[in-house]
C-alpha cells in the first residue's frame, strides 16, 4: 500500500471503535430517538439536523419541519412530483437513489469490488447457502452510497416482478468510505435485505445494505423488515406465486431506509451497459440514467 492510500491513525482508530462498540445496541437506542414524538425534542432533533445538513425542505412534498411527527418521518419524507425526472429513454437503468457512486463495473469471478484491494462475494451478499446458485456472475454491478443529507426513499430502476426477497442478519458497520476501504467484506457483513425481480434486462438483485443506527430497513409490499429486535436466521419470502405477484415499474417506490445507508444492484452478463464516466466518488440522482439495457 503507497503512502497515499496508507490509512491514518484517525481512519484505524474509527474502524476498530466500530469494533467494540455495541453496534446493536446503540443502535436500538437510534430507532427508538428517531420515532420520539415528544414535541419538544423532535422538533429540536428534527431542526438541528436539517441546519447541519442543509436539507433544502423546498424539494419535499411537505417542506414545514414542524409537520412531522417524528424524526423518522422527516428522514423520510418524500419529495415533490417534479423534484426528481425519470430518464425518457426507453431501455434507461434509473438510478434508484440519491447518493454517491462506491463502486461500479463488472463482477468477475463472482466477485465484486468493495474498494481498491477489497472484493467480496456475491454468494455472500445474497446470504446463499451452499447448493444455492445465481446469475450474476460475469454480469455488472453498481454500489450506491447514501449520505445523511440525502432522500432516503429507493425506487425501481426499471420494471420488475418481485421473486424473493431474503434478510440477512449480520453486524451493523457504518458503511462510509473509510469503512468500505478498511473493513474486508463489509457489504456481505453488514445486516442487509435481498430483493429479487424478473425485469426486461434479465433478474435482478437489489440489497439494502444496513449500518450503525440503521434502525430499519422496510419495503412497500412487506413494511418493515428490520426493526432492531429481529432475530439472526436468515428469513426469505417467495413471490413467485401468481397469487403473490407484485409488479413495479420503473421508478416507483420500492422502499425506504430508516436511517441511511447503501443500495447494490446486481444484473447477469451481457444484459446492460453502464454509461460513460460513471467512477466512484460520482454523485448521482433519482431517475438519472446509470446505463441502458442491451
Amino acid at each position: 500500500m503507497t503512502a497515499s492510500t496508507t490509512p491514518g491513525l484517525g481512519e484505524r482508530l474509527f474502524v476498530a471503535l466500530q469494533h467494540l462498540i455495541p453496534q446493536r445496541w446503540l443502535s436500538e437506542q437510534m430507532y427508538r430517538l428517531a420515532r420520539v414524538r415528544w414535541r419538544p425534542l423532535k422538533s429540536l432533533i428534527i431542526r438541528v439536523f436539517a441546519r447541519l445538513y442543509r436539507i433544502d425542505m423546498r424539494l419535499a412534498l411537505e417542506p414545514d419541519l414542524a409537520a412531522y411527527p417524528h424524526f423518522n418521518a422527516f428522514f423520510t419524507r418524500a419529495l415533490r412530483a417534479d423534484a426528481r425526472q425519470l430518464d425518457p429513454h426507453p431501455r434507461a437503468i434509473l438510478c434508484p437513489v440519491d447518493g454517491a457512486i462506491s463502486q461500479i463495473g463488472p463482477i468477475t469471478d463472482g466477485r465484486l469490488i468493495q474498494a481498491k484491494g477489497h472484493h467480496y462475494s456475491v454468494r455472500d451478499l445474497l446470504g446463499l447457502g451452499a447448493d444455492e446458485t445465481h446469475p450474476f456472475d460475469g454480469g455488472q454491478f453498481a454500489t450506491i452510497y447514501l449520505s445523511p443529507n440525502d432522500y432516503h426513499r429507493i425506487h425501481m430502476p426499471l420494471r420488475g416482478d418481485l421473486t424473493q426477497m431474503i434478510h440477512v442478519p449480520g453486524q451493523l458497520f457504518s458503511v462510509n468510505g473509510t469503512t468500505a476501504r478498511l473493513v474486508p467484506g463489509l457489504f456481505a457483513r453488514n445486516e442487509r435485505v435481498v430483493c429479487r425481480f424478473d425485469t426486461e434486462a434479465g433478474s435482478l438483485g437489489l440489497i439494502l445494505v444496513g449500518a450503525i443506527f440503521v434502525g430499519g430497513m422496510e419495503t412497500v409490499w412487506a413494511g418493515e423488515i428490520t426493526p432492531p429486535h429481529r432475530g439472526r436466521d436468515i428469513q426469505r419470502w417467495d413471490y413467485s406465486d401468481d397469487c403473490q405477484h407484485i409488479r413495479l415499474e420503473a421508478g416507483d417506490e420500492m422502499g425506504r431506509f430508516n436511517l441511511g445507508s447503501t443500495v447494490i444492484l446486481l444484473f447477469p452478463p451481457d444484459r446492460v451497459q453502464w454509461e460513460q464516466g460513471l467512477e466512484a466518488g460520482h454523485k448521482v440522482q433519482l431517475g438519472q440514467r446509470l446505463g441502458v439495457r442491451r
